[in-house]
């Protein structure tokens, strides 16, 4: 979908006059607001985000023989077969501007939910403007361990987050050493903002608790327009693993200048992000052959599940590209957030929230290595658990955990 300003002015004039009425038994449509950078240096995050949001709004409003919530008949039984239909808002990766858009979303567009946002930063200020309004958000792809601590009570994140997939690093790591392989010393890269650095906070805790030496934890600012200096720093470390946080035109960039400057790290493990984009593999892929990355998805999962192959396919039918660790999560924040609006027979934002909270949904319904999604008191699901991927032969295979792995870690990197 190509987002215009026709576009938005037609979906402002249809959502005001389709709108649900909070708490009304039955509804022609139920609105949600998605946020995500549709302009700037993630605009093609935001891209594919719609094509997964599409995918599961088709599952929800279709009737397919999928064993996944709401997939078997058409729309929303418990509000008459309300279909869904999606707002789409441009934050540009701007928390300001995600603030402001959030506050359009909930008063002009009256949307009874929010989903979103890509970048941590940007879910900050959404999130408040949603608990302010007493709309439930859920936190589909953002993975700063500290977003959902701050006492919000509409706050809901049914995926990891970075301290859940740090840890399963260090596991990985820990798995790897008592085979003998020789791992004692890391390199932090991370970027400023609350994702990056959250990230470096959760790495160095973990090393501090695990016994691993940290020779290098690099800061550096967000699109920033040059490496060199902290590559420097990173090669003269030259660690036994490389840990980067990055977006992905940093992540580019990093892997560029690491190839100027002769930086060949014996292992990279990523904390996703860019690291898990088609756009960065693209531009560097041939400098990345063994780079692991953490994940929520695994299409290796297909083999044992066929219903996520199915949906792969149709996301790839609207995307070009396969499910990733991004866009499988924001497919899965849809499904969730609908399933409780279902539960919740209304559009009313309390309702919502009290069956966000009673969410119980088996891993078996969802197209994720997840044990189920439940949420804590805090609106965070800890059975989400994470895989470890690498790209191999230019795809990624699961190597970890060994109940999920189809193939051993190649290490060191080629």
């Amino acid at each position: 979908m190509t987002i215009t300003r026709r576009n938005v002015l037609l979906g402002a004039t249809a959502a005001a006059a389709l709108a649900p009425i909070a708490g009304r038994a039955q509804a022609p449509e139920v609105v949600i607001g998605v946020t995500y950078p549709l302009s700037g240096s993630n605009a093609q995050i935001g891209v594919d985000a719609q094509h997964a949001y599409g995918a599961a709004a088709d599952v929800i409003n279709s009737k397919y023989d999928f064993d996944l919530p709401l997939a078997k008949g058409v729309g929303l039984p418990g509000l008459g077969g309300a279909k869904v239909r999606l707002v789409f808002a441009d934050h540009q990766g701007d928390p300001q501007k995600g603030r402001a858009e959030a506050e359009r979303l909930i008063t002009q567009e009256k949307v009874c939910a929010v989903i979103g946002t890509y970048q941590s930063s940007v879910a900050v200020t959404v999130s408040q403007i949603c608990e302010r309004y007493q709309v439930p958000f859920i936190s589909a792809d953002n993975s700063s361990p500290s977003l959902h601590r701050r006492g919000l009570k509409f706050y809901f994140r049914p995926a990891a987050h970075d301290e859940m997939f740090s840890a399963a690093m260090f596991d990985f790591f820990d798995a790897l050493k008592k085979k003998g392989t020789k791992i004692e010393t890391l390199s932090l890269f991370h970027e400023d903002t609350i994702f990056g650095t959250d990230s470096g906070n959760a790495q160095l805790k973990l090393a501090k608790e695990r016994g691993y030496k940290i020779v290098a934890d690099i800061k550096y600012r967000s699109n920033s327009p040059s490496l060199s200096a902290e590559v420097q720093q990173l090669k003269a470390a030259n660690a036994d693993v490389l840990m980067p946080s990055s977006y992905t035109t940093d992540g580019i960039l990093l892997v560029k200048t690491m190839a100027e400057l002769g930086y060949k790290p014996k292992a990279i493990v990523a904390q996703d992000a860019g690291f898990s984009e088609k756009a960065l593999y693209d531009a560097v892929g041939d400098k990345l052959e063994g780079v692991i990355s953490r994940g929520s998805f695994s299409l290796d999962l297909a083999k044992k599940r066929p219903v996520v192959g199915t949906i792969n396919t149709m996301y790839k039918a609207k995307s070009g590209k396969d499910f990733n660790d991004l866009t499988s999560r924001q497919f899965m924040g849809l499904i969730v957030m609908a399933d409780a609006i279902n539960r919740a027979k209304s559009t009313d934002g309390e309702k919502i929230r009290a069956a966000l909270a009673a969410t119980d949904m088996p891993g078996e319904q969802t197209i994720m290595p997840w044990k189920r999604v439940k949420f804590d008191d805090m609106g965070q699901n800890n059975d989400a658990d994470p895989v470890l991927l690498q790209y191999v032969g230019g795809k990624f295979v699961t190597v970890f955990p060994a109940q999920a792995a189809i193939a051993e870690a190649l290490w060191p990197m080629k």
